[in-house]
């Protein structure tokens, strides 16, 4: 699987004489591709609105690019992944650059936690988490301490001189 993007992908039900007008439906998808983006989107629609491939028509897709890339944000998401014992919903928090790759996190963290597949994680909802009071889990609270430091255990100082008469400290 590669890099993951975010598409917007719109599509309807075929217009028929009953309908001439159907009701259009977006979802925000992520997948390596459009090809991948397209068949999540007929698989969610075959699920929550009946509507198959074959009586339905994409109308766009389009990549969702991120408005500051540069920013780092917190981002809580919402999924339901199916295990070998069930079906469960779970809420994650993440601390990244973008919603992409905030996704790209969890489903990394679902593999090596959970043992959970691509195929068996559904992305419900993705949120930008604006306020440090509104994060909920420890591992992200951790990080919004102001004025936070790494300790630099070994540091290695660099000399001047070419040649020295005693060995350099490391460790402080």
């Amino acid at each position: 699987m590669g890099r993951l993007s975010e598409y917007e992908v719109i599509g309807r039900h075929l217009p028929t004489e009953v309908d001439p007008v159907p009701k259009l439906y977006r979802l925000h998808i992520f997948a390596p591709n459009e090809v991948v983006a397209k068949s999540r989107y007929w698989y969610f629609m075959k699920q929550l609105r009946k509507v198959k491939k074959s009586t339905g028509e994409i109308v766009s897709v389009k990549v969702v690019s991120e408005k500051k890339p540069g920013k780092v944000k917190n981002f809580g998401i919402w999924i339901r992944y199916d295990s070998r014992s069930g079906t469960h919903n779970m809420y994650k928090e993440y601390r990244d650059l973008s919603r992409t790759a905030a996704v790209e996190a969890l489903y990394q963290d679902m593999a090596a936690r959970h043992r959970a597949r691509f195929r068996s994680i559904h992305i419900l909802k993705v949120v930008e988490i604006e306020k440090t009071e509104d994060v909920k889990r420890q591992y992200v609270k951790q990080l919004l301490v102001p004025n936070l430091k790494f300790p630099l255990p070994h540091r290695i100082v660099k000399s001047k001189q070419l040649y020295s008469h005693s060995r350099p400290s490391t460790f402080y």
